[in-house]
Formats: structure tokens, C-alpha cells, sequence
């Protein structure tokens, strides 16, 4: 039976949509509770599933187990007055990979609003050859890393994984059609901006943000907070229609 970590929003205050983040390789529920934590606290309901299974020789399998995972999380968030709409899908490394697999599906269900697609790995691998070599390509935080290595659930190891080329062709060259906030760090070893580029290049509602000086882990490495606030910028103006709520005139930065 799936688990799932909740955090909604604080008392008092309207839930503005539905936020359900998807880990990647390695990762727990629990890498994920400063960054859900922040989100909650701007009054958005986030809900964190476990880590997907991937099987390499069964892309469609994958995608149908992963959609019916969705579909669970996303129900269970109901209210008496249905589920809050923007329903957002977060997703970081493998994670990604599947959030954009999945959405780019025709007729896919659950369909979600809108994306977040966060270090996304290239088709090239890069191994791994240590634990302190899997946090230094992860991140910088020292919050991170002591979540990381204390969390006895968490896979070393894991980035040494082969992401299905399937997998990775159905996320970076999909037909994505809803608006997407596509996350990379320019220092991720991991990432292929080149790609990354093309891929945002090539869909209608995309907005690639590329995070100065962060690593793979790009939503929980030492730009965590700017990182959340491009996160509840996108959420805020995806409840907009993708209309700005502020635009700068004049600038001395």
C-alpha cells in the first residue's frame, strides 16, 4: 500500500491548489520536507509519494503503475468539495523524467494543470564512485547532506542507475502540452543544458530556470529558498493564466 507525507496549509487560510512531488533515484519522502514545508506554508497542499519503480524493459508498464500511484495520491487529497485545483506535479532526476513521460501521454491520466521538472538527468550517465562523490554531484548544503546520509532509507549509490533511454526520449522530446517550470542547476553534472534548452525550446508553455551554482539536487541545495519562491512564483502564476502578478519597469540589478 503506497505512503505518502502530507503538509497543507496552515490553519485559517484557503488551500490555492494541490501540489504532489515525485523523488528520483535513491531519494525518500523525507528528502522532501523543507521544500514541501515552505510550499504548505504559502497555503498549497503537498502531498510526497515514495520513490517510483523503474523497469527498464517495460516503459509502458512503468508509466500505467505510475498513473495509477497518481491517481491514488491525488484522490486522497480530496476535500468534501473534490480535490484543489491547480493540481501541480513536482518532479526531481527519475522523478522528472516520469512527471514529463507521464503528462506528455495523450489523454493522460490523471491529467495534471501544470509541471515542475526538476534535474533532469541527460541520456549520458555519469558514475558515481563514492558516497562524499554522491553528495558533492548532489548538493552543497550541508542541510541536505546531513538529510542524506543520516536517512537510513535513502540508496547510495542510486545516481550509478541507467535512466531507460524509453523513458528519457518520452520526457525530453514529448508532445508536453500544459504549462511546464523546467529546474536545473549550472552545476549539475548530470544535466544536459543543451538539451534542456531544446526541450523548453520546443514547447508551447515552458520556462526553463537555470539556478546559479546548484547541483543536481537543484530543490534542495543552497539556493533552496529561491529555488521554493521560483516554485510558488510558477504555482501563483499558472492561478493567473500564466499572467505575471509582478513585472519589473526599472532595475538597478
Amino acid at each position: 500500500m503506497p505512503e505518502y507525507t502530507d503538509h497543507v496549509a496552515p490553519e485559517g487560510l484557503r488551500t490555492r491548489g494541490t501540489v504532489i512531488v515525485v523523488p528520483g533515484r535513491g531519494e525518500t519522502r523525507a528528502t522532501y520536507q523543507r521544500f514541501a514545508r515552505r510550499l504548505a506554508a504559502d497555503a498549497y497542499r503537498v502531498r510526497v509519494i515514495d520513490t517510483p519503480a523503474i523497469d527498464a524493459g517495460d516503459p509502458t508498464g512503468t508509466l500505467d503503475r505510475f498513473a495509477a500511484h497518481l491517481t491514488e495520491a491525488i484522490d486522497g487529497t480530496a476535500a468534501e468539495d473534490g480535490t484543489v485545483r491547480p493540481v501541480v506535479l513536482v518532479g526531481s532526476d527519475t522523478g522528472a523524467a516520469l512527471v514529463a513521460a507521464h503528462a506528455a501521454r495523450v489523454d493522460a491520466a490523471p491529467a495534471p494543470d501544470a509541471v515542475v521538472l526538476a534535474g533532469l538527468p541527460a541520456r549520458t550517465a555519469t558514475a558515481v564512485d563514492s558516497w562524499d562523490g554522491e553528495l558533492d554531484v548532489r548538493t552543497a548544503c550541508p542541510a541536505h547532506r546531513r538529510t542524506l546520509t543520516d536517512d537510513t532509507e535513502v540508496r547510495r549509490g542510486a545516481l550509478n542507475d541507467t535512466v531507460p533511454e524509453a523513458l528519457l526520449a518520452a520526457a525530453l522530446d514529448g508532445d508536453l502540452t500544459v504549462p511546464a517550470l523546467i529546474l536545473t542547476g549550472d552545476a549539475d553534472p548530470l544535466a544536459d543544458r543543451d538539451e534542456l534548452h531544446r526541450t523548453a525550446k520546443s514547447l508551447d508553455r515552458a520556462r526553463l530556470s537555470v539556478v546559479r551554482g546548484a547541483h543536481h539536487d537543484v530543490l534542495n541545495d543552497l539556493q533552496h529558498r529561491s529555488v521554493a519562491a521560483e516554485v510558488v512564483t510558477f504555482l501563483e502564476t499558472l492561478r493567473e493564466d500564466l499572467v505575471p502578478l509582478v513585472t519589473v519597469e526599472t532595475s538597478a540589478w
